[in-house]
């Protein structure tokens, strides 16, 4: 496998005084689901406008397949495809029109294209409303339009900016499907999201973005061990907050606490819950647990 993208030192400024990309350096192989997080803000959706050569670095290099992306963005636009957040079909044209006029529009065959349009509105769930005008359709429903538009180019590389926001968990399911199936037909998938379970199940590695900064890059698994606690213990009641302190990093989440801990205080912990008729639940430390550690969220020893 090779390189499918790598960014050296990027940084990026709309205004000539704040800095949202902070010399990001990344590395994405050739064949990968790759998902970047981070708050909003962070610079995801920046770097993801550079990369596929909608937007120009202030500083840094972006390459996509070997290709520079600014010296030589039309060699890179023929191999890439994405689907932009703020991006929305047209009102008053098809599901079909939409898929099949965009592959033609990119030099495919009309009978490719055709070809093509039907196997992706069917992967996508599109078909029995490929005829009705997208106007008509759920948000839901257009923002699958949009994502059937890129994945049926198959482009070496597909950049899907938070791909599945506003969709049900059915439909969700089915657009991490599709994300699988491209990587394992050997293209590559830059994403980003919001949603920790999505990152868990479709990713083969991981970044967190914090204030334009790359605070970590791996597999799932090596993001979570620098959590360095096994466990996270929710407790929600009449706390006070001095008994906690003990037992591991604390912060607030609404209206409970969240402990991470190790197993034997873990269990100790609950059972002060239970003591004190507290509500309490005790799970395995997750992505969304090193996400909030390495995304800026507020941890600390000493919750307010």
């Amino acid at each position: 496998m090779g390189v499918a993208l790598e960014s050296e030192d990027l940084w990026k400024t709309y205004d000539g005084v704040n800095w949202v990309l902070r010399g990001a350096s990344l590395e994405v192989e050739e064949g990968e689901v790759f998902a970047m997080l981070g708050r909003n803000g962070a610079g995801k959706t920046t770097f993801i406008r550079i990369a596929s050569t909608l937007l120009k670095p202030s500083r840094g290099t972006v390459r996509v397949l070997g290709r520079d992306v600014m010296r030589e963005a039309k060699t890179v636009r023929r191999r890439i495809a994405i689907v932009p957040q703020e991006g929305r079909p047209s009102n008053l044209s098809t599901p079909w029109a939409h898929v099949y006029y965009y592959l033609i529009a990119r030099g495919m065959t009309r009978q490719d294209a055709a070809r093509r349009a039907r196997e992706y509105l069917e992967a996508m769930e599109l078909w029995d409303v490929r005829n009705v005008i997208c106007g008509s359709l759920s948000g839901g429903l257009r923002q699958r339009v949009y994502v059937a538009m890129a994945m049926a180019t198959e482009a070496e590389v597909l950049f899907l900016d938070e791909p599945t926001i506003g969709l049900d968990p059915i439909s969700r399911t089915t657009m991490w499907s599709q994300i699988r199936r491209s990587s394992e037909e050997g293209r590559t998938v830059i994403v980003t999201t919001h949603n920790m379970e999505e990152a868990e199940t479709i990713s083969d590695r991981v970044s967190i973005i914090n204030s334009g900064r790359i605070a970590v890059t791996g597999s799932v698994e090596d993001v979570m061990r620098t959590v360095r606690y096994q466990y996270r213990v929710d407790v929600e009641g009449a706390v006070d907050v001095t008994e906690l302190r003990g037992y591991g990093l604390v912060r607030r989440i609404g209206d409970r606490y969240r402990v991470l801990t190790e197993g034997t205080k873990a269990r100790e912990l609950a059972d002060l819950a239970i003591e004190r008729g507290w509500k309490v639940n005790v799970a395995r430390t997750s992505l969304e647990d090193a996400f909030v550690l390495l995304a800026g969220g507020n941890v600390e020893n000493e919750a307010a």
